[in-house]
């Protein structure tokens, strides 16, 4: 998942969109989905231990498997949104919620831990402020939420597009004016399916 370019883009951004990237082609034509279950979040949670803070010890549950997909809906609405006029990802398109419950699921899960302001200042470091869940470590739709809920909010948002080559499903940040694909192998896919179509209309 993390074979999309990936330089300037901010935590938050990656961790959105990496949530947003466990609904991806499988590689025959199909949908493949990394979240069908309890292991599979569990798995996907403790290789982002980067950037999802306290999670060493986590194992998902029903609950968590719900909340976690019931948040992804909301965030590949929310990319439909952003990257009109065009068209959202072919995963989407028949499955979107209306933005209003997007949203409403979005702020929801972002506000499920309360947090408080922690300070902590190492011997030889400046003093850094974080905010910690008060249950001991945030919930992981929490903060999957809060981080798309920055991400949105962000100038980043504006480079968010839908990858159309054939088969793919994914959204990536545009890294310059002429990107069209999410990886180069799309664009590969792009040009060789346009290649066939032509011929065979001129050979029509």
């Amino acid at each position: 998942m993390r074979d999309l370019i990936t330089s300037h883009i901010t935590d938050d951004a990656r961790l959105t969109l990496d949530l947003a990237l466990t609904v991806r082609h499988d590689g025959d034509g199909g949908i493949a989905d990394d979240l069908t279950d309890t292991a599979g979040l569990t798995t996907w949670v403790h290789a982002h231990r980067d950037t999802l803070p306290d999670t060493d010890g986590f194992v998902a549950d029903e609950a968590a498997l719900t909340a976690v997909r019931e948040l992804r809906v909301a965030v590949r609405t929310l990319f439909a949104r952003a990257v009109r006029p065009g068209e959202p990802s072919p995963a989407d398109a028949a499955r979107l919620l209306p933005s209003t419950e997007a949203l409403r699921r979005l702020n929801a899960a972002a506000a499920r831990t309360p947090t408080v302001p922690v300070l902590d200042w190492a011997d030889d470091a400046e003093p850094v402020v974080r905010l910690q869940g008060l249950r001991g470590e945030g919930e992981v739709v929490t903060v999957l939420a809060r981080a798309a809920v920055a991400f949105l909010a962000s100038a980043d948002r504006e480079r968010l597009r839908a990858c159309h080559a054939p088969r793919c499903v994914r959204y990536f940040l545009k890294e310059h004016p002429r990107q069209e694909w999410c990886r180069p192998s799309c664009g590969n896919r792009a040009r060789v399916a346009r290649h066939h179509e032509r011929r065979k209309q001129t050979s029509q």
